[in-house]
C-alpha cells in the first residue's frame, strides 16, 4: 500500500492529517497542491478525488494506492482511522 496525500499551506485540516500519518507511522508522499508538482500529480487522480457542492477539490485529499490503483480516498484523520480499522 502506498499513500499520496494532498495538501494547502496553513490548512488546520491538511495539518492534522499529516500529523497523525507521521505518529500512526503511515509512510506518504505529500504534495502541496499550489505547487506545480502537486497540481500535476493530483491531476491523475481526478476521477477519485472529492469535491464540494461548488466543485472544488476538498483537502486534504489522502490516496491509497494497492498494487497501483485507488484503494480508498479519505479527507480527514477519523475517516482514514476507521478505515485502518477495518482493514484489520
Amino acid at each position: 500500500m502506498d499513500y499520496l496525500l494532498f495538501t494547502y499551506p496553513n490548512c488546520r485540516k491538511c495539518e492534522d492529517l499529516k500529523a497523525y500519518l507521521r505518529d500512526q507511522g503511515v509512510p506518504a508522499e505529500v504534495f502541496d497542491v499550489v505547487e506545480k508538482d502537486g497540481r500535476t500529480r493530483i491531476r491523475a487522480f481526478l476521477p477519485h478525488v472529492r469535491r464540494d457542492e461548488k466543485g472544488s477539490i476538498i483537502l486534504p485529499t489522502l490516496l491509497c494506492r494497492e498494487d497501483g490503483r485507488v484503494a480508498a480516498v479519505h479527507n480527514d484523520r477519523e475517516e482514514f482511522a476507521a478505515w485502518l480499522r477495518s482493514r484489520g
